[in-house]
């Protein structure tokens, strides 16, 4: 036992010396060990073994590949690895990222984080970015890493964003499912700054993990932000640049489900309300208008203590299928999530509203082919996105009047794709066709 502990040891100090130490780490072996520890985690909360989920947590945290996969995520992984903190760091060379590795394998006093402003898509409106320091970011992938299977294990069945193995894509086939059958009223409702307002206090006193990992969330939390030189204290809200911030949120806001399933529970297979969240977008389903209106009022008094509100300006009740009067005003049916437009229109005197037993675009048609649907559900890519798009394609287009046609493809093709790929399951041809006809003409 001495022996191997000697082994590993030695492998250790080799593994640093060497210039090519970082390329020579067995990166699969690294993520299949720290994925095991992550099941027994997930494994030991689900069972309610939460002192065992503790020491694992603990155990992970102190792992040499678990530090490994933290920093190679910070450094290398990620987008936002070229971006600064206040210490000035952005690339950083092999020997420096074993240099974080020792250093985050205990508590670090977080430093503040440098605030930068992002221009809001669409609008003249900036959001701020608190960019932690490289070190923090990997520390913060290291406590994540641990309290992240706990949580998967307690979070809430229709929460989609920010989460492992679920998308965007999720989200849509969930409402689509919950919709198909009929016509239902919903509200459509987006979280106001969201990650800048949530108490700290409220956040800390939902999680339970071990001292340390305690102190290094207060930490971060409490770091403070250096805009254009002035610290500012920071007094709520979790920054967006963290690396555990989306986690964070996830669990300032889980429980909001389970709050409005205990005030209208399932009656048999038969819901009376659904309620699909995305971070800090959400709709809330339900045959009930009154229903609908008094989920409105309950979960605003529920964000109250998370120290957050419902934005007024971004909420609105619609109907799926028809056009209702409300507040004064007519809403037309259908309602925008994540960039989609989904409605449903009625089926005509001459479509018998059979699938056909054919299923195009993934959402479109009933799977039984012998029911008489009486509507159908579309959708589609939303009016905002594909002008958001258009935008895109012709500012590239333009910065690139005087380049070889070649460049211009090259620099189009990846939008163009990942656009296609974000709306291939959709009803989405039209709209393929009028950007074809835009990126021709422009």
């Amino acid at each position: 036992m001495a022996n191997a502990s000697l082994k590993k040891g030695f492998e250790k100090s080799k593994l640093i010396k060497t210039t090519n130490a970082w390329k020579q780490i067995p990166w699969a072996k690294a993520q299949r060990k720290v994925f095991k520890l992550q099941k027994r985690i997930y494994q030991a909360a689900k069972s309610g073994q939460n002192a065992k989920a503790r020491r694992l947590q603990r155990l992970l945290v102190k792992s040499y590949y678990a530090r490994l996969l933290a920093v190679r995520r910070v450094t290398q992984d990620n987008q936002g690895k070229k971006t600064a903190g206040v210490d000035g760091m952005r690339a950083i060379s092999p020997r420096q990222r074993f240099e974080i590795v020792e250093n985050i394998k205990g508590n670090l006093k977080a430093k503040p984080l440098r605030r930068e402003w992002i221009p809001k898509p669409g609008r003249d409106e900036k959001r701020p970015l608190g960019i932690p320091t490289i070190q923090d970011r990997a520390r913060q992938a290291l406590v994540k890493s641990a309290l992240e299977p706990e949580w998967e294990s307690r979070f809430e069945d229709t929460s989609y964003g920010f989460r492992p193995g679920r998308s965007a894509h999720d989200a849509i086939s969930r409402i689509f499912q919950s919709i198909n059958k009929g016509g239902y009223y919903v509200l459509d409702a987006d979280i106001a700054k969201c990650f800048d307002r949530i108490n700290h206090d409220y956040l800390l006193s939902k999680i339970h993990c071990p001292s340390s990992l305690k102190r290094d969330l207060k930490s971060w939390l409490k770091a403070g932000v250096l805009d254009n030189g002035v610290f500012e204290d920071t007094e709520a809200g979790t920054p967006q640049g963290g690396v555990i911030s989306p986690l964070l949120a996830n669990i300032a806001l889980d429980g909001m489900v389970r709050f409005i399933k205990t005030m209208y529970p399932n009656k048999g297979t038969t819901f009376q309300v659904n309620l699909i969240r995305y971070a800090d977008d959400f709709v809330v389903i339900s045959k009930d208008l009154r229903i609908i209106e008094q989920c409105k009022i309950a979960i605003s008094e529920w964000l109250k203590p998370v120290g957050l509100e419902i934005k007024p300006e971004k909420t609105r009740i619609c109907h799926t299928l028809n056009p209702i009067e409300y507040n004064g005003k007519t809403e037309e049916p259908g309602f925008d999530f994540l960039g989609f437009n989904i409605r449903q229109y009625p089926v005509g005197k001459y479509k018998s509203g059979k699938s056909g037993g054919r299923r195009k675009g993934g959402f479109l048609f009933n799977k039984n082919p012998h029911k008489m649907l009486g509507l159908k559900t579309h959708i589609k890519p939303n009016k905002k996105a594909i002008k958001a798009h258009t935008e895109v394609i012709k500012g590239v287009i333009e910065q690139h009047k005087t380049a070889p046609q070649s460049a211009l493809i090259s620099r189009l093709n990846p939008i163009i794709r990942g656009w296609s790929n974000y709306y291939s399951g959709v009803v989405s041809s039209e709209t393929f066709v009028k950007l074809d006809h835009i990126v021709r003409n422009v």
